[in-house]
């Protein structure tokens, strides 16, 4: 079946809007994490707080995804605003991974696919390719964004720069282990949000893999519906359990890949 006959037969366009509370979750979910991670961190405590930093860039991850999509409910001052803050707490210019992305889904695993490059990998090959990912994404999006891209990234890249100075010239140490995290996190981004969802699916790059384990997507915030993500980009992550269930309804038979 082609991508449009299952735009067609599935019900999902009223999936597009989040409630009140809805809104609320997606635009604060990342707040708990950073401020238990950070608490943490600042009494010397940095084992137990790796696994909130890590749930913190899941959830800032999901946050900036739905950004992509015009999907968090705000306007567009305030997703922009979204994005940039959270390029200063990732340690990397979401402007240009928005970019990116934007061209992953129109150019899926093609040769102008640059975020999709490491699906071709070996997982220790997209694993060490990493640092190269985070590299190349920056350099497309100046080459080939418009002006508006590039001013973008340029602010980001300058305030990540200068806030980073600052908090090693004054040796903040919580904020200093808050950097090297997510830098580590950062380096893994070609394997976990790309390998992952996307490895042995170049026959149909629009059919990604997922993830249908319950436990599996609470404790990953839901990130790995990526098939479903792929069919209906417009969908903000919150929905995705329910569009599944739709899915599932009209097309029991679609192959659906695991994610882990």
């Amino acid at each position: 079946m082609t991508h449009q006959e299952i735009l067609k037969k599935v019900e999902w366009k009223d999936l597009k809007s989040l409630s009140f509370k809805e809104m609320l979750i997606e635009n604060n979910l990342t707040i708990p994490w950073f401020v238990i991670s950070m608490v943490l961190s600042y009494f010397g405590y940095y084992l137990l707080a790796l696994p909130f930093s890590a749930f913190f860039f899941l959830t800032a991850l999901r946050q900036v995804h739905n950004g992509f999509h015009n999907s968090l409910g705000t306007n567009k001052f305030l997703t922009w605003f979204t994005l940039y803050s959270n390029s200063i707490l990732l340690m990397v210019s979401i402007h240009a991974v928005k970019f990116n992305h934007i061209r992953h889904h129109k150019y899926c695993l093609s040769d102008e696919d640059y975020e999709g490059k490491s699906a071709r990998m070996t997982w220790y090959g997209a694993i060490l390719y990493g640092p190269v990912h985070m590299f190349l994404i920056h350099k497309i999006t100046l080459q080939l964004g418009n002006k508006n891209y590039i001013k973008n990234v340029v602010l980001e890249l300058l305030s990540i720069a200068i806030v980073t100075f600052f908090i090693f010239n004054f040796n903040v140490h919580f904020l200093i282990y808050h950097i090297l995290i997510m830098v580590f996190a950062e380096f893994l981004m070609a394997f976990f949000a790309v390998w992952t969802v996307h490895h042995d699916t170049e026959e149909s790059p629009e059919y990604a893999r997922t993830q249908r384990k319950d436990w599996k997507n609470k404790i990953t915030f839901s990130m790995f519906y990526h098939l479903e993500h792929h069919l209906f980009p417009a969908v903000p992550t919150i929905k995705l359990p329910e569009l599944a269930r739709r899915i599932d309804n009209v097309f029991p038979d679609i192959e659906k890949k695991q994610t882990f």
